[in-house]
């Protein structure tokens, strides 16, 4: 299996270019749909995480193992390509046409993009609720914090923000903190933590741009 580019001088002319691909996301499918060149009659079909490496159409080459084989006589069968999904965020779906060379199988590696197309799968929720306990002349308090999600989260997903005299407005307003442990599904109720009497905390996403297309973040 080899990847060949337009400009190489072994190029086919004209070269097999994938067209007009469009997705649709139904629930927990993805159906793409797109112009077949003339004569190709097998594609390899790449699906990878928005913002990751292998989305790079002009410079990757993505894993063998991770290339879907998909026939014409399947897309006739099936009037597109269908995909089950179970990842949360968005999908980058790559086609590539197909021939075979001399025992050789290569893929067409267009520099336009637009053989791409990018799915939102929907944003998981994740709730979260912070209680406070004082005593009445104590110094300090126990803050305990619970995150119930839908899906499982990595830890370095959210963070806690501690601030003295008001509840922080964002992740920049007071004093950040990790979690170091990553959330299961359901209902996860985190060690009890002591702060200051007059600190309050809230949780926020480490990264809001990048997050905030997988997830929402959302206080009880």
């Amino acid at each position: 299996m080899r990847f060949i580019d337009q400009d190489e001088p072994s190029a086919p002319v004209p070269f097999p270019v994938i067209g007009e691909l469009t997705h649709r996301v139904d629930d927990d499918r993805c159906t793409l749909r797109w112009r077949w060149p003339e004569g190709i009659q097998a594609v390899y079909i790449y699906k990878s995480p928005a913002g990751s490496g292998g989305a790079d159409y002009q410079t990757s080459v993505p894993p063998a193992g991770e290339l879907r084989l998909y026939t014409r006589d399947e897309y006739k069968a099936n009037n597109g390509y269908h995909d089950r999904i179970q990842e949360i965020g968005q999908l980058v779906y790559t086609v590539y046409a197909s021939w075979s060379e001399q025992g050789d199988t290569l893929l067409a590696r267009q520099h336009d993009g637009a053989n791409r197309t990018v799915a939102s799968t929907g944003k998981a929720k994740i709730y979260y609720s912070v209680r406070e306990k004082s005593g009445l002349f104590s110094k300090y308090k126990t803050v305990q914090i619970t995150v119930t999600a839908e899906v499982p989260v990595a830890k370095d997903v959210l963070c806690y923000v501690k601030k003295q005299g008001g509840y922080p407005a964002d992740r920049e307003d007071g004093t950040v903190y990790p979690f170091v442990t990553p959330f299961a599904a359901g209902r996860n109720v985190l060690p009890v933590i002591e702060v200051g009497k007059q600190d309050h905390v809230r949780l926020f996403f480490t990264d809001g741009p990048k997050y905030g297309h997988m997830y929402v973040l959302i206080p009880e």
